[in-house]
């Protein structure tokens, strides 16, 4: 399960130094790929095969699971992590992220979300009422 918040930036070769808890669980060759609300999830490789086997599941007659099936691989790329500790984030990913210097990594469960650092600051700014969102929350059994 991956947790935490960490800040980092882009090296001048658009790589960012994986912190170490984050390295013990994704191993040294995991999937990046577009996110959504304008991140980046990162999957280690066995995370990223439980997501493509459902994926693989939808129905195909169905738009808008092609719709989202598209959008998660397209943008997909298989990244290392160095002996460094660094992993290259591919220009596209960059580019659909709005990563220019500063970066928030965070753990989600099962997945790593990698923001910009403005994106991050913008989201958390949003007045979003977690208090209403955990009632919905509870309605699902959570």
């Amino acid at each position: 399960m991956f947790i935490g918040e960490y800040h980092h930036a882009l090296d001048n070769k658009n790589r960012i130094i994986v912190p170490s808890k984050f390295r013990e669980q994704l191993g040294n060759k995991f999937v990046m790929t577009k996110g959504l609300d304008g991140c980046l999830y990162a999957y280690p490789m066995e995370e990223w095969r439980k997501l493509e086997d459902k994926l693989k599941s939808l129905p195909l007659t169905n738009k808008d699971a092609r719709a989202f099936v598209r959008f998660m691989f397209s943008g997909a790329a298989e990244i290392e992590i160095d002996k460094q500790g660094r992993a290259l984030i591919p220009q596209n990913l960059l580019e659909y992220a709005a990563i220019n210097k500063e970066i928030v990594s965070i753990g989600v469960l099962s997945r790593i979300e990698i923001w910009s650092k403005d994106k991050w600051k913008e989201y958390n700014e949003k007045n979003i009422d977690f208090n209403e969102i955990a009632e919905k929350m509870s309605e699902l059994g959570i």
